[in-house]
């Protein structure tokens, strides 16, 4: 995916409301981008560790994309690691 792509990603996570409708893979690999280490956990779950924080996202069972809730963990820990749309935006990752 483009830095393009990424940015427009980023952004659609933090909009309110939130989006019903974004990808596992493209999730993923935003991680990526953004320089995660992304592994798996128990069942479902993947470990996820970017700028020292530590979080867990829950990949979807039946479905390639994230439901509302998914999105709103991926949000808050996005957060917690310092990453938004603007400051992604600003360093042209």
């Amino acid at each position: 995916m483009s830095h393009k792509h990424h940015a427009q990603l980023l952004r659609s996570i933090f909009q309110d409301p939130l989006p019903a409708n974004l990808h596992w893979r493209e999730i993923e690999s935003l991680l990526a981008h953004l320089g995660a280490e992304v592994s798996p956990a128990h069942g479902a779950r993947f470990k996820v560790v970017l700028n020292g924080q530590e979080g867990f996202l829950h990949h979807p069972h039946h479905s390639t994309t994230l439901d509302r809730q998914g999105v709103k963990l991926l949000r808050e820990f996005l957060t917690r690691a310092g990453v938004s749309p603007s400051g992604f935006e600003a360093e042209g990752r």
